[in-house]
């Protein structure tokens, strides 16, 4: 990590070498996006936070890590439908689950639909595409995502 953040300042200064308004402009722009979402991540971090303190690790643990492994990738998989997310919040809700014990492939289902599948979304999309093309990609979405779980499961050796 050091060394990516060394590069990061080496490419920064070289930045401001070669044209420092459009460094300083491009900080300007970084600074209020930050500014932006911080509200939205923080609240949802705070949310998550709350609600992983109040449900016990066992519980966690139980539905989505230790028991059956099919089960828990299910569960997280319509979780992570119904459920909306950007992936500055799965990703380190994801962390924290790892720690608690869920596995790999269960955190792959789950990060993968919130992402992919938007069941929350269907009035939008629908709206814009249609519903046979909605359902088509939801569906597939889905599935794609059950499939990498899998894969993943069989990569860090949770599976077989």
């Amino acid at each position: 990590m050091k060394y990516l953040y060394g590069m990061t300042a080496a490419l920064f200064v070289l930045s401001l070498c070669k044209s420092r308004e459009k460094t300083l402009m491009a900080l300007r722009m970084s600074v209020k996006t930050i500014t932006r979402f911080l509200p939205a991540f923080l609240t949802m971090l705070i949310m998550i936070s709350i609600v992983l303190y109040v449900i016990p690790d066992r519980i966690i643990s139980a539905y989505l890590g230790s028991g059956n492994k099919l089960t828990g990738v299910l569960l997280a998989s319509m979780f992570g439908s119904v459920t909306m997310m950007p992936g500055f919040i799965a990703f380190p809700l994801c962390g924290i689950l790892l720690k608690k014990g869920v596995p790999y492939m269960v955190l792959s289902a789950l990060s993968t639909t919130l992402m992919m599948v938007g069941v929350l979304t269907y009035p939008i999309e629908k709206e814009y595409f249609g519903m046979r093309v909605t359902v088509i990609r939801n569906v597939m979405s889905f599935i794609i995502a059950v499939i990498v779980a899998f894969i993943t499961g069989i990569f860090y050796g949770e599976v077989l």
